[in-house]
Order: structure tokens, then C-alpha cells, then sequence
């Protein structure tokens, strides 16, 4: 019973490593799109964006996504483009830290603002040193009432189990863990 638990545990650990690290998968322009709509310029103010991520460009017939270095970029310049892509649909993996940098190949597109401007991050694995223990509630945090919890402001809402980004995601942990335990006891432990 003893293996069983540390396989377990082991398979617990994993699946906790699986889920963390997740990358996430941005829609570039979220419903508009690669579009001249799009407010593209605020579009990446609000996300970050890590290697292993990726940038899915969804635009129609009327444009094109080059990506192209900061000269290009600044001067609405294809000509020595990285990529180019007229399909209607391109991802374009995040593979390394740094900035990225992305127009439409028509320059009255580019420059009426269909450009785009992410800097990639590496993910941070580091350890933090623990904080001084959390406060005892007199109630219990599922029995408290609305009124009874308070959000000063120190710390985001949840966000339905999931961290900000939706990176980290509560239920695949848990159905990850269910099939570990299922897995466990299948092997005959």
C-alpha cells in the first residue's frame, strides 16, 4: 500500500508540473482579428506573453501578416519579412524571449495601425521563500457569506479556479489527478 501511495504521489507531482506550465494560445486581436478594427496597438498592454506561447493571427483575404524586425516594423516595411502569410489563419509559435514584431503587408493597412508589437518572456522557475502563515478565519471559507469575505485590494478576485491568463488550469489538475488515482489502482495497488 505504501508504493501505492508514493506512485501516487509521484503521478500527483506530475500532472501538477503538466498543468503549471501550460502554454496558452492568444487570438490576436481577440474577436476582430488581424483587422484594421482591431485596436492592436493595446491589444498586448494587458497580457504577457512567455516562450511557448503562441500567437494565432485570424484576418481575411484583404490582408496578410508578415513578421518583420524593428526596422520593418517602424517603417510599415515587408521587404526583408521573416514570415510571410496570406492564409487567413497563421500561428506563429513564441520560441524564444525577445521582442516580436508583426505588420500587414499592404503599408495603407500598416499604416493605419494594422501592426504589432509583443516582447516574449522567459518563464521563471524560481523558488520563493515562504510567507508568514495565513490569518485563522473564525468561520470557515466555505460557509462564509458574500458580505463576510472582503477584497481589499491587495489581492485579484478568483477567477473560477484559474490563474490570470489561464495558464494554470484548477480542473485539468484535478482530472489529471483522478486518471493518476484511477491509473494507480488499475496497476492492482
Amino acid at each position: 500500500m505504501a508504493n501505492c501511495l508514493a506512485l501516487f504521489g509521484i503521478l500527483v507531482a506530475f500532472c501538477l508540473m503538466l498543468t503549471a506550465g501550460k502554454a496558452a494560445v492568444f487570438i490576436v486581436g481577440d474577436s476582430a482579428g488581424w483587422d484594421l478594427s482591431a485596436d492592436l496597438a493595446s491589444w498586448p498592454r494587458s497580457k504577457l506573453f512567455y516562450v511557448g506561447d503562441v500567437l494565432l493571427f485570424q484576418y481575411s483575404q484583404y490582408h496578410t501578416l508578415n513578421q518583420v524586425d524593428s526596422n520593418g516594423y517602424y517603417a510599415c516595411n515587408a521587404s526583408n519579412a521573416l514570415l510571410e502569410s496570406s492564409d487567413g489563419n497563421t500561428s506563429v509559435p513564441l520560441a524564444a524571449a525577445g521582442d516580436y514584431y508583426f505588420i500587414c503587408g499592404t503599408d495603407s493597412h500598416c499604416l493605419g495601425g494594422m501592426k504589432l508589437h509583443v516582447d516574449v518572456r522567459r518563464r521563471s522557475y524560481k523558488a520563493v521563500a515562504p510567507g508568514p502563515p495565513p490569518e485563522v478565519s473564525p468561520v470557515p471559507p466555505l460557509l462564509q457569506t458574500p458580505a463576510a469575505s472582503k477584497n481589499d485590494g491587495s489581492a485579484p478576485p478568483a477567477l473560477n479556479g484559474c490563474e490570470r491568463g489561464g495558464r494554470t488550469s484548477i480542473p485539468s489538475f484535478m482530472w489529471c489527478s483522478f486518471a493518476a488515482l484511477c491509473w494507480v489502482f488499475v496497476m492492482g495497488c
